[in-house]
């Protein structure tokens, strides 16, 4: 088929025969169904009409009525608002977002309507747990069909698979004939599958019905689109099937231009909608503007108008499918690359709370600070330029996406006409009167960033993503935020918080088993997303750890007063949604004017606004009472900035008592013609103090977590104590030219391990750094059996760091430590087959970033570095990292290995301890000897790992096993002459090559020997060798 000339096109960019500018044209494309009408519907009753804050009109009388529905309301509050607000409905040109298919290497932006068909009672669906805060996959109970409910449904009867009916009458629907508004192929690179095109003749042929729906349709092919007709709403054609398959609705040709058709009443229409949001699909409406009684008023052959009203997906829920994490929408724009290194601008959306952050960071080839970004944010959807990303961009993308349980959607935006750089985004938003919920320049979020030039770049691409959604109400009334993400914290990657669980666990990617499980025992919503960020972001000033050690230590010392705030807590309701969806409705007013929904929508803001109003007063009523209780909890006011609480309860009073005169029943109120401009100047006066409000609710979500941090010191079953920071001590002598760091762990047991332990977990002692003797050996070289604790251990070991740090009390008897500024962790063996990467090289690129970027202060966990190539090669690789990050380095490092040779290398290393985790042998039935973990640690190598015993456990045959352990024996009296040397390097360790060639360098007749360290290293070197000499010849 040959493709059609542009002119022939139902161009949604314009026309070149139609002399429309390509601008203008852009602009009349993104709202092509205003001025369409048409569709033949039934009468419907007159529905009473909703007047925005700024109508004005006359009574019967004559008489302006614009202020008499609100004079009472403006005189029950001491000041008021005088400024003047629009409501009209701003409809900008937004950038264009599409969904192409990406090269088959990289991860697809696949969309729920190209997925592969699957039965639906074997169909993998997203589930909530009762938390909310985690999503993951289960498979349907039964292979039941579900009934729908016939009252609801539209059609008697399914099609047959094979019958014509089954098929579009569309010949420009069939996928062998289909293209875009472009007229591209869908094997086309840039073929947009969001766009449609239809042939001219086929419009004319439409009805005024078909030609309403269909004008949208094209731009929205992306979208499952709702076609309001009378008392229902209708899917047709494409959407038709995704009805049919995933809602188990009948289709029927029927409805508009006799089509395939699924529908629902009005009743239903939400339902329908959260289920198919929940299954990741976008879902629009089209609503009908006006009654047929108002378009006969306008002529006899008038009709009713409809248009798009707003677009719901995912990544921008409300009410119904919201989770109790956040949910996020995230932008990224990759910059270029200069010596490895990629720049990335990002913005991500939080559209329940109507909060937009924004940020930038410089990332190396390891990609590891773009996946502490997908791990902090888990976005839901991520935008993108379609040829902006790199493909190792891509791979990282899908390393991180497939962390979780949740499936990561990927949308690829079309660069706006009218936003080419960053400027010409600050002037949209300038323009439009974006961000209007900011309290400072919204533009301060982003001057003191390193490259703002990419930062507004995918602010741009946010912007016009929700523009095309219709939902611009995130941008007038929004804030935007900074957001560092690294800046004065502690510092995890994306590896780090894959590897230590921290908010999900490597076996099915859930919450059990995570720190943010551990440490959530928030009463609010708010406060558990809080606690999400502060886990992100562990503090690294000494002074703001103590300061909220000291609010913990007082919760601690008066659990009166943790069972006080957890029944206040208790009552509050989602306060920080229910903020931004006041604010949201202020721009709503014009929905209100909609048939059937606007008064849903009223009711609706009413019971939001009475929620928040009722959560606010229980809010200010507990901070009123902290005050009081400051003399027994130290440092309260330093966390949680308490705001002026005297003239917000005054005011918080004034809206108690309009609410409790005008909607009494506020949960359930019975809309009247007068209620929405009540409720929009009562809107207009509260958000008029939205900052205040914000800062009181952060206050209360400070305080969740707090007291979230004492329960769990309370509650838990083993010690728990408050942690010691020490700033890091300078240097005193040459030996310790960088200073000394201190890690010092006394009884330390992993909070939330599962095990079998009878008796509870064994504690242990972790020594790291300078000590009373002035002995500093920062380094603990591990060795033990297989399956005995060691990766438990050294996960232990971070985890007391990172509650530390987040001024919470860690998991043992006593903890003294320097701040750490970055964790770096090498754990497990691991693959990614979909990136073309084996085992060992993940050891090494893990490896690697820690070499480059390990720093004194850091603390470094290496698990087994080496096993995934051959020994020998392992073993050298594992040795240089080792003796690189000891000598050079000088962080403090955990270091868990199965190559005994190392123990004897670095034998007599004064900065190297070594200790083993024990085990003992126990006289079976069969006077067989049997392996019993002690998990223990304990001074020495381990001998050996014992993975012949451990195999056993494991349930290999007997048979088998006896046969390695022969082979063993043999392996061992062949290479044991390769190590030799280091057998003889017992005594003798890296550290005193060094020396001897200090001895060298003294040795120098014409060289003053007076240096005090000079002398004092060349004592030392005395001492080892003497010691050296007394000792036996070994034995050939």
């Amino acid at each position: 088929m040959e493709t059609p000339n542009s002119t022939d096109y139902l161009a949604v960019h314009g026309s070149k025969a139609s002399g429309i500018p390509p601008r203008q044209a852009l602009e009349q494309a993104l709202n092509p169904a205003d001025e369409i009408r048409g569709t033949d519907t039934p009468p419907e009753k007159i529905r009473y009409p909703f007047f925005g804050s700024s109508f004005t009109g006359k009574d019967e009388n004559g008489d302006d009525r614009s202020t008499q529905p609100v004079s009472n309301i403006l005189l029950k509050f001491s000041r008021e608002d005088k400024s003047e607000r629009s409501n009209g409905v701003f409809s900008p040109a937004g950038a264009r977002s599409m969904n192409t298919e990406l090269e088959l290497d990289l991860l697809e932006p696949e969309t729920p309507a190209t997925r592969r068909s699957v039965p639906r009672s074997k169909r993998i669906q997203e589930n909530c747990h009762n938390n909310g805060h985690v999503t993951v996959f289960v498979r349907s109970e039964s292979n039941k069909r579900l009934k729908p409910n016939e009252e609801l449904l539209l059609g008697v009867g399914t099609l047959d698979k094979n019958s014509e009916a089954s098929r579009s009458k569309f010949e420009w629907l069939n996928p062998s004939k289909i293209r875009d508004a472009n007229g591209r192929c869908p094997n086309d690179p840039l073929y947009d599958q969001r766009t449609l095109y239809i042939p001219p003749d086929a419009l004319k042929k439409m009805s005024a019905s078909q030609k309403q729906y269909w004008s949208v349709k094209c731009q929205y092919m992306d979208v499952i689109l709702f076609f309001k007709v009378g008392k229902f709403y209708e899917l047709y054609e494409l959407d038709a099937e995704i009805g049919q398959k995933e809602l188990d609705w009948k289709m029927t040709i029927s409805g508009v231009g006799k089509c395939r058709q699924v529908g629902i009443s009005e009743a239903g229409i939400d339902d329908a909608v959260h289920k198919l949001i929940a299954r990741g699909y976008k879902v629009g409406r089209m609503e009908q503007v006006e009654t047929s009684d108002q378009a006969k008023a306008r002529g006899s052959n008038s009709v009713i108008e409809r248009k798009l009203v707003l677009v719901s997906t995912p990544s921008t829920a409300t009410d119904g499918c919201m989770e109790l994490d956040a949910i996020h929408l995230l932008a990224l724009k990759e910059g270029e690359s200069h010596n490895g290194s990629t720049i990335y601008g990002f913005a991500f959306l939080d559209y329940a709370a109507l909060k937009v952050w924004v940020g930038s960071f410089v990332d190396d080839g390891s990609f590891s600070s773009l996946g502490a970004l997908l791990m902090q944010v888990s976005p839901r959807e991520v935008l993108y330029d379609k040829s902006g990303l790199s493909k190792e961009t891509h791979r990282s993308i899908l390393k991180y996406a497939s962390k979780g349980p949740m499936r990561l959607q990927m949308t690829p935006v079309m660069p706006d006409l009218d936003i080419l750089d960053a400027s010409d985004v600050k002037k949209s938003i300038d323009s439009h009167g974006y961000f209007m919920g900011t309290s400072d320049s919204w533009y301060s979020a982003i001057d003191y960033e390193m490259h703002p030039d990419l930062t507004l770049c995918a602010l741009g691409q946010l912007i016009g993503h929700l523009n095309r959604l219709k939902l611009d109400d995130a941008l007038r009334y929004g804030e935007v935020l900074p957001y560092h993400l690294y800046k004065g914290c502690l510092r995890m990657d994306g590896q780090a918080l894959v590897n230590l669980e921290i908010f999900g666990n490597n076996f099915d990617g859930g919450l059990s088993g995570t720190l943010y499980k551990h440490l959530d025992h928030c009463r609010t919503a708010s406060g558990k997303r809080l606690l999400r960020r502060w886990i992100c972001h562990p503090l690294k000033d000494i002074c703001a750890i103590n300061d909220r050690l000291n609010v913990v230590e007082g919760l601690v010392d008066h659990p009166e007063v943790i069972s006080v705030m957890a029944q206040y807590l208790s009552k509050l309701p989602d306060l920080d949604r229910l903020l931004g969806r006041v604010k949201a409705s202020i721009s709503s007013s014009s929905a209100l004017l909609l048939p059937s929904i606007g008064q849903k929508m009223l009711k609706q803001q009413v019971k939001a606004f009475g929620l928040l109003v009722k959560g606010l007063r229980t809010g200010i009523d507990l901070l009123s009472h902290l005050v009081k209780e400051e003399h027994r909890v130290l440092s309260m006011s330093k966390i949680v900035n308490l705001p002026m609480l005297c003239g917000l309860d005054d005011l918080l009073g004034q809206f108690e008592v309009a609410m409790r005169d005008d909607f009494p029943h506020y949960q359930d109120h019975d809309v009247k013609e007068s209620d929405a401009e009540t409720l929009s100047v009562l809107l207009e006066l509260f958000v008029a103090k939205a900052g205040e409000w914000s800062q009181v609710i952060h206050a209360l979500n400070c305080i969740d977590v707090l007291q979230s941090f004492a329960t769990i010191a309370v509650s838990s079953t083993g010690s728990m104590s408050r942690p010691v920071l020490l700033p890091a001590k300078p240097p005193t002598s040459s030996h310790h030219k960088n200073g000394c760091r201190t890690l010092r762990i006394k009884g330390l047991w992993h909070p939330y391990a599962v095990g079998n332990f009878e008796n509870g977990q064994v504690p242990n002692d972790i020594n790291l750094g300078e000590d009373i003797s002035d002995h500093s050996p920062s380094t603990l070289l591990l060795t033990g059996p297989n399956m005995g604790g060691k990766s438990t251990l050294l996960r232990a070991t971070c985890l007391a760091v990172i509650l530390a740090q987040l001024g919470c009390y860690a998991p043992c008897e006593k903890c003294i430590l320097s701040p750490v500024d970055v964790i770096f962790t090498r754990l497990g063996a691991t693959d990614r087959i979909m990136s073309g990467e084996s085992t060992f090289f993940v050891e090494c690129s893990e490896t690697s970033s820690i070499l480059r970027n390990a720093t004194q202060d850091s603390l470094v966990l290496l698990d087994e570095l080496g096993r995934g190539t051959s020994t020998f090669d392992g073993y050298a690789i594992a040795y240089a990292a080792f003796r690189h990050l000891v000598e050079n380095v000088h962080c403090r490092l955990l270091f868990a290995t199965h190559y005994h040779p190392l123990t004897k290398e670095f034998a007599s290393h004064p900065g190297v301890h070594l200790q083993h985790m024990a085990c003992s042998f126990n006289q079976s039935i069969n006077d067989e000897k049997e392996l019993v973990f002690l998990y223990r640690l304990a001074s020495g190598p381990c001998p050996e790992s014992y993975g012949l015993q451990v195999a056993l456990l494991a349930g290999i045959p007997k048979n088998v096993v006896e046969s390695a352990s022969a082979a063993a024996k043999r392996m061992k009296l062949m290479i044991s002459n390769n190590f030799k040397s280091s057998e003889g390097r017992s005594e003798f360790s890296t550290l005193h090559e060094e020396w001897l060639k200090s001895l060298l360098v003294l040795s120098d007749n014409n060289r003053d020997i007076s240096d005090e360290d000079a002398c004092d290293t060349l004592l030392c070197l005395w001492h080892e060798m003497r010691s050296l000499c007394r000792q036996p010849p070994l034995k050939k």
